[in-house]
Parts: C-alpha cells; structure tokens; sequence
C-alpha cells in the first residue's frame, strides 16, 4: 500500500477531486495548509502599498491506495492540478505499512 500526498493550489482543488472521482479512489483526506516553495511568496499591492505575502493558502491531499493504483493516480493529480507557473504544488509517496478499519477491526488492504 502506498500513501500519496499533493500539495496542490487552492483552485486546483475541484479538478483533482473530480478526477480521483473517475480513478474510483477510495477516499481522501483534505488539510488547508500554508507555505511556499522556491518562489518564496509573492509580492502584492494593497492601496498603493506593497506588502510580502510569505505563506501562501494551499491544500494537501492524503491518498492511502494499493501499490498498483500509486502512478496512476499520483500521474492524474499531476495533469489536474498542473498550470505550468510556479508553485503548482509537488506529490510525495511513502509505503504504509498497514491500515485497521477502526468499525469492524478490518486490517490489510481490504480496509482501504
């Protein structure tokens, strides 16, 4: 099993939902988050005054999928939540070692 996260932009966040929709996902787990990468914020103007903006609003998506599922969808948050500018996001995959369904004590992957 393999845990997929996404940082991805704020308006992003529709696009992506609806194609791990179309992928039959088993579910998400959805964190607004701040930060910023190498573009280190940005500089915007507020009545003729510039000011930094340091953190920037996005989201990180959590994915727990099977191993044979982790590309695919990892290929398709990609493609959706791509625009080409800086700070689209970035996705990392780690392997889970196991999942426990809490209801019913299920273990493995058929707790996915």
């Amino acid at each position: 099993m393999k845990k997929i996260e996404a940082v991805i932009r704020v308006e992003k966040l529709d696009a992506v939902k609806a194609v791990l929709d179309t992928l039959d996902c088993p579910g998400l787990m959805l964190t607004r988050i701040e930060g910023h990468g190498k573009q280190k914020g940005l500089v915007q103007q507020f009545r003729g005054r510039e000011y930094k903006v340091d953190l920037l609003p996005k989201y990180k998506l959590e994915v727990i999928v099977v191993d044979a599922m982790a590309k695919p969808i990892a290929e398709a948050i990609m493609e959706a939540a791509r625009t080409g500018a800086v700070g689209d996001g970035k996705i990392f995959i780690y392997p889970v070692e196991e999942v426990c369904r809490i209801r019913t004590g299920e273990c493995g992957e058929g707790a996915i």
